[in-house]
């Protein structure tokens, strides 16, 4: 019988669901899914559900009180990350004995950082709203011993919403490829079962608690590299994106693609077309490094190949076009 009931909040997104399948493939976890609009999330119909809302104390008090663990992979507005951690957290230290507590924290978290990064660095929060709110809830995680914080990096995989489906969306219409200059920073990938393969030690682990640990391959690609991996992946030959190409669809295409989305939804005759959006042009030219030896050395992760994992995640792709 599975001993150990965790609770997984966020549990309909993407990385939420895949590590509900990851502690359901286990013979000691008891999956609870646990969100606002849980009801209607697309899992397994063997799951338990309960609904709360993740900002709200005593929501979360009542789910920590029975629960062997807690994990969080809220995504959302900065407003729902510092919200949801804030509540997580006094609820958590509230129960006796405090569950464990996985906290998904982000890359993103070390700001403007660059070079090789481990998990002393400081966490710098000045990349925007979001890389503020989720250095906050790291350094909050970071005073209560029962919590272990996970950094992962760009995590792929099938069902990705950006850097699986809309990036393969921008390759396979030559809008996206090789950036030259602008495309030699490092791209931190991480595949999503490797991401709940390190949540399920983080959560039994008993060395794991008090610690953060990066996740992403031990060898990362540059951003050229990966748009051209996953091109030939999807079968098509990456372009070459000039600077002038690259004005125009900043400027232009992409805030006209942005504007027939808001005002004609789901009638858009263009919604395939994504918007290349500024954020990421800078995030392709962030030469930050993510050292993950020790998620390796103590929570046991085997990243996947990189190839490996493209290959996977561009057959889903091409299966549900």
């Amino acid at each position: 019988m599975k001993s150990e009931s965790v609770v997984v909040l966020g549990a309909g997104g993407f990385i939420g669901r895949r590590i509900i399948s990851a502690l359901l493939a286990t013979d000691w976890a008891r999956p609870i899914a646990a969100g606002r609009s849980i009801r209607s999330a697309d899992l397994p119909p063997q799951v338990e559900r309960i609904r709360l809302d993740a900002t709200d104390l005593s929501d979360l008090t009542r789910a920590a009180a029975s629960a062997s663990a807690l994990v969080s992979c809220i995504a959302g507005a900065p407003d729902q990350i510092t919200g949801s951690g804030n509540a997580l957290f006094a609820a958590a230290a509230s129960v006796s004995p405090s569950p464990r507590v996985v906290y998904l924290s982000s890359m993103a978290a070390y700001g403007s950082a660059t070079g090789s990064i481990d998990e002393t660095a400081p966490l710098r929060g000045d990349g925007g709203a979001y890389s503020h709110a989720k250095a906050a809830i790291d350094v909050l995680a970071a005073g209560h011993p029962f919590a272990v914080r996970l950094r992962p990096g760009i995590v792929y995989g099938p069902r990705s919403e950006w850097w699986s489906d809309k990036i393969a969306r921008l390759l396979v219409q030559g809008r996206l490829g090789d950036l030259g200059r602008d495309g030699e920073g490092i791209c931190n990938l991480v595949h999503v079962d490797d991401v709940a393969a390190a949540v399920l030690q983080a959560v039994r682990l008993p060395a794991a608690a008090g610690n953060a640990f990066n996740l992403a391959n031990p060898a990362p690609p540059s951003w050229n590299s990966y748009f051209e991996l996953y091109a030939r992946a999807l079968g098509v030959q990456p372009a070459r994106i000039s600077k002038a190409r690259l004005f125009t669809e900043l400027r232009l295409y992409g805030p006209a693609l942005k504007v027939t989305d808001k005002v004609l939804g789901r009638n858009n005759p263009w919604q395939a077309y994504e918007a290349l959006r500024p954020w990421l042009m800078q995030l392709v030219r962030h030469e930050i490094r993510l050292e993950s030896g020790k998620a390796r050395d103590v929570l046991g992760v085997r990243f996947r190949p990189l190839a490996e994992g493209l290959d996977e995640t561009a057959r889903w792709f091409l299966r549900s076009e």
